[in-house]
């Protein structure tokens, strides 16, 4: 039976969704996770859920222990990866609320470990391929749950992950835009890089709260609202994950 994490944890500690929960603290040689790892089932599939900013949302995103939280995710025997993060849209099209079934990323993070090996010990070079760096079975099933559910979702989608805390200015996300990126966060990258590198398919649902500040006739993007957002539509992330288990 396949052993599922989950990163992002908002919503999903309820005890009524994660049956027999236990939570454990591990370590890994790349230090602590960014939280204890919580246990338990979802159904009858094996479920590690993760919180990549802490139980308390305490860990500015530069700071995720990117290293350690996909490690500890590899040795507790996962064999897949859900990710949940907030995006905002750089495309008109995709509205607040809506999910993206994540297909590509473009790094634009600058101060953050981007792989596992430190160094090459002799015979031991690997330059991990990253062409569609998101799992096109784990998308596959995504998509059909979410057209199950009627949700109101995109396909694919390009997310540019920036250093943050800080937003962008108006330059930049006219620039990613001119790039082809579709949403902006501050987490997808280098989880995912990594999670590629040490060989665990990986998958992110992205739900848009904002408009980032490239819409003029809009207020720029706040904090706030971007947890207004989220807490209005985080129930359909948890049943498209729910649905999506099924299906594992």
């Amino acid at each position: 039976m396949a052993k599922v994490a989950i990163i992002g944890g908002s919503g999903l500690e309820d005890p009524d969704i994660l049956k027999s929960p236990k939570t454990i603290k591990v370590d890994t040689p790349y230090g602590e996770p960014t939280s204890e790892l919580t246990t338990g089932k979802i159904g009858n599939i094996d479920v590690v859920i993760l919180s990549r900013h802490g139980k308390k949302h305490t860990i500015p995103p530069t700071q995720v222990n990117n290293r350690a939280n996909i490690w500890a995710l590899k040795e507790q025997g996962c064999d897949f990866i859900l990710a949940t993060t907030a995006c905002g849209s750089l495309r008109e099209e995709i509205g607040r609320g809506d999910l993206v079934i994540l297909d590509q990323f473009i790094d634009f993070t600058k101060h953050r470990k981007t792989t596992f090996f430190d160094e090459f010990k002799p015979g031991e070079m690997k330059h991990t391929p990253m062409a569609d760096p998101f799992d096109s079975n784990l998308r596959n099933l995504l998509i059909q749950s979410a057209e199950e559910l009627k949700l109101k979702f995109h396909k694919k989608g390009t997310v540019v992950s920036i250093e943050g805390p800080r937003f962008s200015t108006r330059a930049e996300s006219n620039m990613f835009r001119m790039w082809g990126a579709d949403v902006i966060n501050m987490s997808v990258a280098p989880e995912a890089i990594l999670a590629n590198e040490i060989g665990i398919p990986y998958a992110a649902i992205a739900m848009s709260t904002d408009y980032d500040c490239w819409k003029t006739d809009e207020e720029p993007v706040t904090w706030e609202a971007v947890l207004e957002i989220f807490n209005q539509n985080v129930h359909n992330v948890i049943d498209l994950i729910l649905t999506s288990l099924k299906k594992i």
